[in-house]
C-alpha cells in the first residue's frame, strides 16, 4: 500500500498546473460550422502542446486547458458564457463568431478583464476607447475590396448585387461590400433584396436579383448552411455568373447541398495553401483530422488565436493574471509564425482599420470551390 501510495503522490507532483483558455461561440445551427472550427482548433492545439510536455510561459510550464461554451448564436447566451468565463477566472477567450454576439459581451470583458478573440466585424470593438477585443481574422471590409478588385481586373466583372439575411451581421456586410465594389468603380445593381435564415425556397427571393443579370453575385455574410441553398437556387434559375462571399465556408457542406453547382464559388478561406503552409501546419492538420475525423479549411485561420495568446503571455509572463499587461505587449509583439513557410512572424495589425493594433495578421487567402474541395484563387496580406 505505501508503494501505491507513493507513485500516486509522484505522478501528482509530475503534473503541469493548468492554464484555462476559453471559447464562447456558435456550435450548433445554420452558422455552427463557423464556431466548431474554432474549438475544434484549439482542442487540437491543446491536445498537441500537453502531449509534448506542456507550454512554458515565465519560469511555468502549463498544460493547456479548453473551456467551451455554445452560445447558440444567441447575444444573451453569449453574455452568460462570457460571465462562466469570468466565474471560472479566465482571462483569455476566443470568440463569439458574430457581430452582435461580439458587441454584447464586450461589457462583460470589460469590467471582468478579460481578452476576447471575436471573429466578428465591427469597427467599434477594436476602435478606441475599446481595448479588449482583438479580431481573429480579415474583416470583410478587408477582404471584399481585394475579392472585387481581383475579378474586376482578371475577370471583367463590372456589375454586381448583393443578397443578405435580414439579420445584423449579414446586413452590415452587405453594406460594407456596396461601399467597398462602388469605391472601386462596380455598378451595384441590387442591394435591398433580403431572407429569413431559416428559408428553404430561394427561389422567389433570388428572381428579382437574378434578372438584374450582375456579372458578380455577392451572397453577403451567408452562413454555411445557406450558401448551397442559394447558389444552387441561383443556378436552377440561370445565373451564369461568378458567385462570392467574404465569410468563411465548408467544402463539406458545399458538396452535400450543392455539389457540381457550387463548383467556381469564391470565399475567404483558411490562412494556409499548400505553397505556404510549414511542416507544423502539415501536422496540425493531421492531428485535428485523426480526432475529428474530418478537417475544415477555415481551422487553417482558427488555429492562430491561441497561438497569439500563448506567445503573448510568453512574451509578459505578467499577463497571465493582468490583461493590461497583454494591451501593453501587443504594440511591440513579434514572434515566429509556426505555420507559415520562410521568416513569417506573428504580430498585431489593425492600424490602417482601427487606429490601433486590434488585429492578428494572418494571411488573406481567397479560395474557389471546385469539385469537393477549395483551390487557392489569390493570396494577400492586411494591415
Amino acid at each position: 500500500m505505501a508503494a501505491v501510495l507513493a507513485t500516486t503522490t509522484s505522478i501528482a507532483l509530475a503534473e503541469n498546473p493548468v492554464l484555462k483558455i476559453g471559447f464562447v461561440g456558435v456550435t450548433s445551427g445554420p452558422a455552427a460550422a463557423w464556431g466548431i472550427s474554432n474549438q475544434r482548433s484549439m482542442e487540437t492545439r491543446a491536445a498537441w502542446i500537453n502531449e509534448t510536455g506542456g507550454y512554458t510561459i515565465g519560469d511555468t510550464t502549463y498544460d493547456i486547458e479548453i473551456v467551451s461554451f455554445d452560445d447558440q448564436k444567441d447575444p444573451k447566451r453569449a453574455i452568460a458564457g462570457m460571465e462562466k468565463m469570468a466565474q471560472e477566472g479566465i482571462h483569455y477567450v476566443v470568440g463569439p463568431n458574430v457581430d452582435d454576439g461580439a458587441a454584447a459581451v464586450r461589457p462583460v470583458a470589460e469590467a471582468k478583464g478579460i481578452m476576447y478573440f471575436p471573429y466578428a466585424f465591427p469597427k467599434e470593438l477594436y476602435t478606441a476607447p475599446a481595448s479588449n477585443a482583438v479580431l481573429g481574422m480579415v474583416a470583410n471590409y478587408q477582404s471584399g475590396p481585394a475579392i472585387y478588385k481581383h475579378l474586376k481586373e482578371k475577370e471583367g466583372v463590372n456589375t454586381v448585387a448583393f443578397i443578405a439575411a435580414n439579420e445584423s451581421d449579414p446586413l452590415s456586410q452587405r453594406d460594407g461590400g456596396v461601399a467597398a465594389a462602388e469605391a472601386l468603380g462596380l455598378e451595384v445593381v441590387s442591394d435591398n433584396v433580403t431572407y429569413q435564415v431559416d428559408t428553404t425556397d430561394f427561389t422567389p427571393v433570388l428572381t428579382p436579383v437574378i434578372r438584374t443579370q450582375p456579372d458578380l453575385l455577392v451572397l453577403s455574410g451567408v452562413s454555411p448552411a445557406n450558401a448551397p441553398q442559394l447558389i444552387r437556387s441561383a443556378r436552377e434559375l440561370g445565373f451564369q455568373g461568378l458567385i462570392s462571399t467574404e465569410t468563411a465556408q465548408d467544402a463539406t457542406v458545399l458538396r452535400e447541398g450543392a455539389g457540381e453547382l457550387a463548383n467556381g464559388f469564391i470565399s475567404v478561406g483558411g490562412a494556409s495553401t499548400p505553397e505556404i503552409a510549414s511542416d507544423a501546419m502539415k501536422e496540425f492538420v493531421e492531428r485535428y483530422t485523426k480526432m475529428f475525423g474530418e478537417y475544415n479549411d477555415e481551422s487553417n485561420t482558427k488555429v492562430y488565436a491561441l497561438e497569439y495568446i500563448l506567445e503573448t503571455l510568453k512574451a509578459d509572463p505578467a499577463a497571465i493574471d493582468d490583461v493590461k499587461k497583454f494591451q501593453a505587449t501587443m504594440d511591440t509583439f513579434e514572434a515566429s509564425n509556426p505555420y507559415m513557410k520562410g521568416d513569417a512572424k506573428l504580430r498585431y495589425v489593425g492600424t490602417s482599420s482601427f487606429g490601433q493594433k486590434r488585429q492578428v495578421a494572418v494571411p488573406l487567402v481567397v479560395n474557389v470551390y471546385q469539385d469537393g474541395e477549395f483551390k487557392t484563387l489569390f493570396v494577400a496580406e492586411v494591415d
